[in-house]
């Protein structure tokens, strides 16, 4: 099996000859919902389109030169998938597409493609993060670059809701976020942003700029400048706006604002205003106007800055999930309850507000040619909604004249399917996708009202060296495996100053001295400053520090074998002093292991050394373990597992086998195979018991997949008492059509009471 760091599946692109222009990202080219376009059509109707193709979704259209791209899904059930599309944006015709399968997620219903393609205007290549979290660079003719699967590379964690958000390019590097609990320092689940270099898939850098989060987070960051930074501005899942410098990932300041996550992107005026909107469906929220501080943090830490520092500003205007956006100095916004509002930035004062409907979602304005083009979520009933078969099923979308003292309704459609998503603009067309269509409005041809963007900032010239910057900063390995590194020196403000030969560095193994495992990873550096890992088929992990004179960097990594593997954790020492369990000793899990940190632990039951799940923290009551790599396939996993409680008050614990969940669900006496629980869910709920066994009692729990050359595969589970012989048959089997195709093995467990406990894992190639 070929292992390349973080899947790398292609080399960088060549940038292409010809500029990029149009829609590149889905807040458009000044970052604020606004285009400079002019010569845009004044009425929107549905049966005016110039186009439409059944391709339901949530996401913004993205345009560059003269093809669209935007993220859907198609099928239903298992059958499901999501995916990049690519249009011709003058015909609607389809040039090419990659669809995926949804895998290990809790998202429900059809909540998926929320987020949106995002093309880099110097190579036309675009970025695409799923639902799922596969992350991915495509050419513009379709060719994948690279690929990693947020999940098993890095604990990106899904949520029911589905939201995800979308990339953002700044010169090399792809920005994205999500809420991740990887290994490690890193291993607490937390809001955590990532700079990859957008060309070869690399990790540059990994952060934390807020707090530890309470709910998702998918707004897109806002790229700027502040005091001779480059830096970014982001809404956080803890409730805080952040401010984070752009080329390291270091944190600069923060300032909480409210006790949810924050899903709605902030606008930002002059590098000198920042305007943030929050609120839940079920709980009011407010606008809030915030003066930008300038501080400085001492250490690794934000400055965490008080509201009242620097709130300029406040109205009780809430919404959870559509953004604002910014003309001028006026901020326009959708409310929770369908109110368009026009704000002053500066001042915060209301100049207006019209009533559109009764709810918005995800959805955000688009200002363009003196109008705003907004859709909304649902049609509000009325002449149009009784036309088109009344709420629920459709969309409303307006063309509103904004006045200094008043909106003015232009024209008011009907669209086939809710809309969730906001609209583009190019080239005189306008693109929105809904539920069940992606339409096109606007004149065939190239439009005379095309305007140019402004030029981009300058950027400054980098001072003097302090420090190295080495990529990729995380790497994964195989025994035996060595990679090379790129190391840069950065000054003070994180700008390049030069590139640095790898082989003139002096590498150290390196514990930080807030590490809870004081671990090494088993590797050395060659007289080519490459990293190659030791052949013992052991697994590791650790971090190096590079010296070059006075300037430093570090990395992180881990070595994972293939199969066959195997722990019993009798090797781990329990020095640690519970703080829920008095006068009880446990080990922290396996380090390698992907989202283990904080959710499991070792403890000794029944005379041996077993993995526990934890249960004092309700919010990690559900826990996804993934202990190999990605691209594993063609193997078999076995555990014994165990659930304290009694009859009708038991947990669930299982194991993981390329993207399938095998689970013993205590309640429901049950073996369950499933990867998403609206798709595939094997026997179906409400179904008989078909594995009647009890608590206290170890129960081995077998899982083997066979993928055949059509892409369909069997998955294949069984369970027993762990003081009998294994049964011959499998207890229950599942034929997926459209197999998952890889995956890394993995635990599960979801104790909301009860503990489970997991020991002898294996993990052997198949026959």
């Amino acid at each position: 099996m070929e292992k390349l760091v973080f899947l790398c599946l292609g080399l960088a692109a060549m940038a292409t000859a010809a500029p990029v222009e149009g829609w590149l990202h889905m807040r458009g080219p000044l970052q604020t919902g606004v285009s400079l376009e002019e010569r845009l059509p004044d009425k929107i109707q549905a049966e005016d389109a110039l186009w439409t193709v059944d391709l339901p979704g949530r996401s913004t259209p993205t345009v560059a030169n003269g093809r669209m791209f935007v993220i859907g899904h198609l099928g239903e059930g298992a059958d499901l998938q999501e995916g990049v599309f690519c249009f011709d944006a003058e015909t609607g015709k389809k040039l090419w597409e990659h669809k995926f399968n949804d895998f290990l997620s809790d998202i429900i219903y059809t909540r998926y493609s929320s987020s949106s393609p995002t093309v880099d205007s110097e190579t036309g290549n675009l970025f695409y993060q799923g639902t799922q979290g596969l992350f991915a660079s495509f050419t513009p003719d379709g060719k994948m670059l690279w690929q990693h699967s947020l999940m098993e590379a890095l604990g990106r964690m899904t949520f029911p809701n589905g939201r995800t958000a979308t990339p953002v390019v700044d010169r090399d590097l792809i920005i994205t976020r999500g809420i991740m609990a990887n290994w490690g320092a890193q291993g607490p689940p937390w809001d955590r942003f990532y700079g990859f270099d957008k060309k070869t898939g690399e990790l540059v850098w990994a952060a934390k700029p807020g707090g530890r989060p309470k709910d998702s987070c998918f707004s897109s960051p806002a790229l700027g400048w502040l005091d001779g930074k480059r830096v970014f501005y982001a809404t956080t899942g803890d409730g805080s706006v952040i401010c984070a410098n752009a080329r390291t990932g270091e944190a600069i300041w923060q300032v909480p604002l409210f006790k949810a996550g924050i899903n709605a992107s902030v606008v930002v005026y002059k590098d000198d205003i920042a305007a943030a909107i929050y609120g839940t469906p079920y709980e009011p929220g407010q606008m809030v106007g915030l003066k930008i501080p300038h501080v400085q943090p001492k250490d690794a830490n934000p400055v965490v800055i008080e509201r009242k520092q620097v709130e300029l500003w406040t109205k009780n205007i809430s919404t959870s999930t559509s953004s604002p956006i910014l003309v001028g100095e006026t901020i326009y916004v959708v409310a929770e309850k369908g109110e368009l509002h026009s704000v002053n930035i500066r001042t915060g004062k209301e100049n207006w507000k019209i009533k559109l409907g009764i709810e918005q979602r995800n959805a955000s304005p688009l200002y363009a040619d003196g109008k705003i083009y907004l859709p909304m979520l649902e049609n509000p009933a009325g002449e149009g909604g009784a036309k088109a078969g009344g709420t629920g099923l459709h969309g409303a979308f307006y063309v509103i004249q904004p006045g200094r003292d008043e909106g003015k309704v232009l024209s008011h459609a009907v669209l086939d399917g809710r809309c969730f998503a906001t609209p583009s603009i190019y080239n005189g067309k306008l693109y929105v996708q809904t539920t069940k269509k992606l339409y096109c409005f606007g004149k065939a041809g190239k439009s005379r009202g095309l305007v140019k963007a402004p030029k981009a900032k300058r950027w400054p010239k980098p001072g003097k060296a302090t420090r190295l910057q080495i990529v990729p900063s995380e790497i994964l390995l195989a025994p035996g495996q060595a990679v090379s590194f790129r190391t840069r020196k950065l000054d003070a403000n994180g700008f390049l100053v030069e590139e640095v030969d790898g082989s003139t560095l002096q590498w150290e193994s390196y514990i930080p001295p807030t590490a809870k495992v004081r671990a090494r990873m088993n590797a050395t550096f060659n007289d080519r400053g490459q990293i190659v890992a030791d052949k013992k088929m052991i697994s590791s992990a650790g971090a190096f520090k590079a010296t070059l004179g006075d300037l430093t960097g570090v990395i992180r990594g881990r070595v994972l074998p293939a199969p066959p593997l195997s722990e019993d954790f009798e090797d781990f020492k329990l020095n640690e002093d519970s703080l829920v369990d008095q006068g009880v000793k446990f080990a922290y899990p396996p380090l390698p292991w992907i989202g283990a940190r904080f959710k499991f632990e070792v403890r000794e039951k029944d005379g041996s050394k077993v993995l526990r799940k934890t249960i004092d923290n309700k919010r990690l009551q559900r826990a996804t373990v993934f202990i190999g790599e990605q691209s594993m396939s063609n193997y078999t996993v076995q555990a014994d597992v165990l659930t304290d409680g009694r009859r009708r008050k038991m947990s669930d614990v299982g194991i993981i086998n390329q993207r399938y969940y095998i689970v013993l669900k205590g309640n429901e006496q049950k073996i369950e195979i499933n990867s998403n629980l609206d798709r595939i869910r094997v026997p179906e709920r409400g179904s008989p018991p078909n594995y009647r066994w009890k608590a206290n009692t170890w129960h081995t729990l077998k899982a083997r997949i066979d993928v055949a050359d059509d892409g369909s595969g069997v998955i294949r589970a069984k369970a027993w008492p762990r003081d009998e012989a294994e049964p011959e048959g499998w207890t229950v089997e599942y034929r997926h059509k459209n197999a998952h195709k890889s995956g890394s093995p993995g635990l599960f467990g979801f104790s909301p009471q009860m503990p489970v406990y997991i020991d002898n894992v294996k993990v052997t190639p198949n026959n």
